[in-house]
């Protein structure tokens, strides 16, 4: 499968990586800044959202929460990172191999049967997860996963963020059932005041939940097969929400890959459940999300051709310059954007 990642209207200098969280710059979730693209584009911060959104909106969060997947490991006597992104249905682990700098494993030193020593377990290595690839594989794990997280892992993290921080720093307000590799991190800004404020502004909230993998950080990587799950209740109120003439908002990009999956080629959003490996973008656009919440995301990741299935690529394109010119910060950490896509794109 070739998935499109070039859209080549932006260049990331490495002092826009947010390499802290809002907290540590003396800052609450809320004060991130967020660009809105809504016939023009304004500048504003997270917690103004009940501002920017209309009575009768439905905003569609994710309640999935964070597991702390990165465990230390020997292969070969060398040390290195192993990142548990998720579980198969044969008990078998999804898995990915890292250096102590926490870049990928080289490919050519992995292969099938290669043996991980873990804290109390191992985990050897069968096949490469998807076709083509080499840096997920399928594992055997010993023993009970879930319970060597609680007790040895800590987040994923990347070298942008030079720091460890603890499993606080990357909960949502909304996580509620374990199984994220990595956060969700569009959901990041929410605070309890924010959420409260939404509610009084007659902006409604539904949940599904879908449990992210590891980021796919190389160019042309279709993104990865996704657990997901959509209530009866939550497809009920997409579709009531659409028919009332409200917009729908989807929180983050594994809110609109679940929407976008449980939804028929008319638009109707169904309970559904399982696995999710759909590509969303421009050959591909979005049936039902109406409006995305979402972070930066770094030059070639998959996630802008979903961007661009929701909000088109004009949109996008004006979104990412403007950050790019302003100063907005990216990754888990950084800022958010409201992206629209209709209406002229010019403002300040």
């Amino acid at each position: 499968m070739t998935v499109r990642t070039e859209l080549p209207f932006f260049d990331l200098s490495p002092d826009r990586n947010a390499t802290l969280p809002p907290e540590a710059r003396g800052m609450a979730r809320d004060e991130v800044r967020l660009l809105v693209v809504e016939d023009g584009l304004t500048h504003a911060r997270f917690r103004e959202l009940p501002d920017r959104l209309r009575p009768g909106d439905l905003l569609v969060v994710n309640n999935s929460a964070t597991m702390s997947s990165a465990v230390d490991a020997t292969m070969d006597g060398e040390p290195v990172v192993l990142h548990f992104s998720t579980w198969l249905d044969d008990g078998r682990w999804v898995v990915e191999v890292r250096t102590t700098e926490r870049t990928p494993y080289p490919s050519e030193g992995l292969s099938a049967g290669t043996v991980l020593r873990l804290p109390g377990a191992t985990a050897t290595l069968r096949a490469p997860w998807l076709p083509g690839g080499r840096r997920l594989w399928s594992a055997d794990v010993t023993g009970d996963v879930f319970g060597l997280l609680a007790a040895h892992g800590r987040p994923i993290t990347y070298a942008y963020v030079r720091q460890r921080w603890s499993a606080a720093y990357y909960t949502t307000v909304f996580g509620r059932v374990p199984g994220s590799a990595e956060m969700p991190s569009a959901a990041r800004p929410f605070t309890e005041r924010v959420v409260l404020d939404l509610i009084t502004a007659g902006v409604a909230l539904a949940p599904i939940t879908l449990h992210t993998g590891v980021s796919s950080p190389e160019a042309g990587e279709p993104p990865s097969p996704e657990r997901f799950a959509v209530a009866a209740s939550t497809a009920r109120l997409v579709n009531d929400t659409k028919a009332a003439g409200g917009r729908v908002v989807a929180v983050g990009t594994t809110v609109t890959r679940a929407l976008e999956t449980a939804a028929d080629p008319a638009g109707l959003v169904h309970a559904s459940r399982g696995w999710t490996d759909l590509v969303l973008g421009a050959r591909r656009p979005a049936r039902v999300v109406d409006g995305l919440i979402t972070g930066w995301h770094a030059p070639g990741a998959s996630h802008l051709d979903l961007l661009v299935a929701v909000a088109g690529e004009e949109t996008v394109a004006a979104a990412y310059a403007a950050a790019v010119d302003t100063g907005y910060l990216w990754h888990e950490f950084g800022d958010s954007a409201l992206l629209f896509g209709r209406g002229p794109l010019s403002g300040p």
